[in-house]
């Protein structure tokens, strides 16, 4: 297993909306088992392919941070089958590092996807796990958590971040 390179906003490939898994073989269980260990390493809850530079349909995420082997769930070709209810809380994400702010999501979200072997399965998550499982699949619909919050906020995340592009410190 490898730590891979995590992309960093305004990096294209993390705007685009990603391509549908069909092969699942040794190469996807390879970049499943490498996304895992990058995103133990830097440390998150939650890593899509995009993220580091795979315009694919896989997520991986772990809301216990490796202390729960339950939590410990790779998702290929999600698919929001139900949301409800209402959560604000306060977001992050490993290609915006050190920023964070409050998002508003669904309280539960249903999620149906494939695991590396091509079965299917769904997972009912409730407040962290729903937020997880919608950030991450955001992101492999080319929509950033940035694009969640106000018109004014955006904005400013963007201007801090170009800022912190010019002085080489992103």
């Amino acid at each position: 297993m490898a730590v891979l390179k995590i992309v960093k906003y305004p990096e294209k490939v993390l705007e685009t909306p990603t391509e549908e898994v069909t092969k699942f073989d040794d190469e996807l269980k390879k970049l499943v088992a490498d996304m895992f260990e990058t995103m133990y390493a830097a440390p998150g809850v939650g890593l899509a392919a995009p993220q580091v530079g795979v315009s694919k349909r896989v997520f991986v995420m772990d809301c216990s941070g490796g202390k729960d082997p339950a939590q410990k769930i790779a998702m290929i070709n999600p698919r929001v089958v139900m949301k409800e209810g209402e959560q604000t809380g306060e977001e992050g994400c490993l290609s915006f590092p050190g920023i964070y702010f409050l998002v508003m999501r669904a309280m539960r979200a249903v999620v149906r996807a494939q695991d590396v072997d091509g079965k299917e399965f769904e997972v009912d998550g409730m407040e962290l796990t729903a937020r997880c499982m919608l950030h991450e699949k955001d992101h492999l619909d080319g929509v950033l958590f940035i694009e969640r919050t106000s018109p004014l906020k955006r904005e400013m995340v963007k201007r801090r971040i170009r800022k912190l592009i010019k002085a080489g410190d992103w």
